[in-house]
């Protein structure tokens, strides 16, 4: 009913090429993923998505209190570093979800009627992320533009939610970004609890 076609043409289409529609975030795509497959990798995409972000920051910490001594058993213990890293960028993902539903529940409260409203919507979004494993290689060819990179990859990702929110929900184009705004607002809000508790973020 949403794309108005007698069929989807990505039916017949090679995995590959539909895969490079979606990087290159095609509606008709995304569409196809959602409602004409049965990929069940939202979780474990999630996690692994949560994981690279959390070794990033980790990594970021590591580099500002650098120790040479090999001795030093502290060394040891910056391992919990990174779980309180993984720990807040889920806390901050979750934020951004819920600020996304709670502005979309708000402005479209007739698209979001029921639990598999809801549930469609969290796997787009968990889908959409997969951006961030762009991370990997920012990090794994460290250069002086990682900073330049990291942001075009956060750019990536929010415009890839942007097309999974208008493709579930049928919508047009500012409604998708007005909840990414207020999501990202809530989410800014998280960073500047923990800095206000003092946590390196």
């Amino acid at each position: 009913k949403s794309c108005q076609k007698p069929v989807d043409k990505y039916i017949e289409y090679d995995p590959v090429i539909i895969l490079i529609n979606a990087v290159l975030c095609k509606a008709q795509a995304y569409r196809h993923i959602l409602f004409n497959t049965k990929i069940n990798i939202h979780g474990k995409l999630c996690i692994f998505c949560l994981l690279c972000e959390a070794y990033l920051r980790w990594l970021q910490l590591q580099d500002s209190s650098q120790n040479t001594d090999p001795d030093d058993l502290i060394r040891y213990a910056k391992e919990w570093d990174f779980y309180r890293m993984f720990g807040i960028a889920s806390l901050e993902q979750t934020s951004f979800f819920i600020g996304i539903f709670i502005t979309l529940w708000w402005m479209t409260p007739e698209m979001l009627k029921g639990k598999s409203d809801f549930i469609l919507l969290l796997k787009a979004l968990l889908l959409s992320t997969y951006g961030k494993l762009l991370l990997i290689p920012a990090v794994i060819w460290e250069h002086d533009y990682t900073p330049l990179c990291l942001a075009f990859i956060k750019v990536f990702v929010l415009i890839s939610n942007s097309q999974a929110i208008r493709v579930t929900l049928n919508l047009n184009r500012i409604v998708p970004w007005f909840a990414i705004f207020f999501g990202l607002i809530l989410e800014n809000g998280v960073v500047c609890l923990f800095q206000k508790m003092g946590w390196d973020v």
